[in-house]
């Protein structure tokens, strides 16, 4: 019987915590905007990514092929 009290008051401190984390979501604007996170990904960037030594090796081929000209 001991342990029905104990499994008891446990599901109520997890229905809490549960209660509390929605509240506390809600209130932080969690849930205003649920669209444009996903079609943010299909958005391209106006400048494309490159490392700094990508960015070197494309300069040194430029270079290397204006020489030639």
């Amino acid at each position: 019987m001991n342990m029905v009290f104990v499994l008891v008051l446990l599901s109520l401190v997890l229905v809490g915590f549960a209660v509390w984390s929605l509240i506390w979501a809600i209130n932080k604007n969690q849930f205003d905007d649920l669209d444009s996170p996903a079609y943010s990904i299909l958005d391209d960037d106006n400048e494309p990514f490159m490392h700094k030594k990508t960015e070197a090796l494309a300069e040194k081929t430029t270079d290397d092929t204006e020489q030639k000209d």
